[in-house]
């Protein structure tokens, strides 16, 4: 395939905003893979993801000149991405969050060496929904605690027992994994 706009970013989105259909499948063959895994980190079924990714895709190309240069592109067609995927989960209503724990639980510091030899996405798809949303926004896509309460409207208290709760959850899947690893290989 030729180089169609000199492999410039500033073209490509130049083209963008003019409803190019080559510079559409350009940003499209150029995102999607990156965009699916985003969707994949918050949406654990694979078809579901893909819609997203699909309706992402038709938002950004929509609205294209809604974006006004301010940062960088791909951080704000992420954020359509990240956006889509959380509206399909409200609009599914999967997504139960559990009461708060008491702060003294939250301050607990664990001095257990990691090592990190895993499939983080395989990891993360065994979360329950509501763990790995306030996981991927507070980790991932560095929301604050207030902005994933106020975009997932729960309170800033139940954002972080969720997070707690996350990491929790994953260093057991993960020492549970270490564990039948290495009996494995005895």
């Amino acid at each position: 395939m030729k180089l169609l706009f000199n492999n410039k970013k500033e073209d490509l989105l130049s083209r963008l905003k003019k409803q190019d259909p080559a510079a559409q499948k350009i940003f499209y063959d150029q995102s999607v893979k990156k965009f699916l895994s985003v969707a994949k980190s918050y949406i654990s079924d694979i078809y579901q993801a893909e819609d997203c990714v699909i309706k992402a895709f038709c938002k950004i190309f929509k609205h294209i000149e809604s974006f006004r240069g301010e940062g960088n592109f791909e951080g704000w067609a992420r954020k359509i991405v990240v956006n889509e995927c959380l509206n399909f989960i409200k609009s599914h209503k999967t997504v139960f969050y559990l009461d708060d724990v008491h702060a003294s639980v939250l301050e607990e510091i664990y001095d257990e060496p990691i090592v990190f030899d895993f499939n983080a996405q395989e990891l993360l798809d065994q979360l329950p929904d509501a763990y790995r949303m306030v996981f991927n926004l507070y980790v991932i896509e560095e929301y604050s605690h207030l902005e994933i309460a106020d975009t997932l409207n729960i309170s800033t208290a139940v954002s972080k027992t969720q997070l707690f709760r996350a990491k929790e959850k994953l260093r057991k899947i993960y020492f549970q994994q270490q564990k039948k690893l290495k009996n494995e290989n005895v």
